[in-house]
């Protein structure tokens, strides 16, 4: 037997770490933690996981000098992915965490349109959820189970079938600016973007590890993709 994929998780100080790290051991990946640029280097595959603020995210990211190393592994061409916060960095920014704009009379149109920069490997933007429905506004956060639906290959999705749920805590969620990104679906007051796939990228809003069935099958494919 094949000796199995050197998976390294990164430790940014933004949580899920172990149940991430035990949930890919589960499967029969060789997962481990890293905070370096030679161990991200070094991984045949690489997650981004993460639960909190975007712009704290970012911020240790930038502090721990992982942030290059990143857009390095993304551009690579080895399988990487990214959850729930993790998903939301690889974007071009947030509006989660940005300042205020600016509102004096010579403003320019821009101004009010400001983000977290987010590490700029897909093109889009993180934006909050504002929803409601039949005159009532839903809960946010987003803090459950939702069904997903898709409509092209994934091959995280591999043996699944269409409206399988998963486990989402998120008030936030991406729109890329190129829809063909996204590979699956879930509706929260309309269709929102709960996972994308591009090439040797794939990420997911929901959280696979706290997804049991239908997740440990998820992380089994990424697993078991060529590194």
């Amino acid at each position: 037997m094949a000796n199995p994929s050197r998976i390294a998780i990164i430790d940014y100080r933004m949580g899920n770490l172990r149940s991430v790290q035990k949930a890919v051991e589960h499967v029969g990946g060789a997962a481990y933690l890293v905070n370096s640029a030679d161990e991200i280097a070094a991984a045949d595959k690489l997650i981004l996981p993460g639960v909190g603020a975007f712009g704290d995210g970012m911020r240790f990211l930038n502090e721990l000098g992982l942030s290059d190393p990143i857009r390095a592994f993304a551009a690579s061409g080895k399988p990487m992915l990214g959850i729930c916060l993790g998903m939301q960095l690889l974007f071009d920014g947030s509006e989660e965490d940005a300042p205020l704009p600016d509102i004096s009379p010579d403003t320019s149109p821009d101004a009010a349109d400001r983000l977290v920069p987010g590490l700029g490997i897909l093109p889009g933007r993180i934006v909050r959820f504002n929803v409601e429905r039949g005159g009532q506004r839903l809960k946010v956060p987003q803090m459950g189970w939702n069904s997903l639906s898709w409509d092209r290959p994934d091959p995280l999705m591999e043996g699944l079938e269409q409206g399988s749920a998963v486990y989402f805590v998120h008030s936030y969620y991406a729109k890329p600016a190129d829809e063909s990104l996204t590979s699956t679906r879930a509706d929260y007051g309309g269709d929102f973007c709960a996972s994308i796939h591009k090439d040797n990228l794939f990420a997911t809003q929901f959280h696979p590890e706290k997804s049991q069935r239908v997740g440990m099958k998820i992380l089994s494919n990424f697993v078991e993709l060529s590194s």
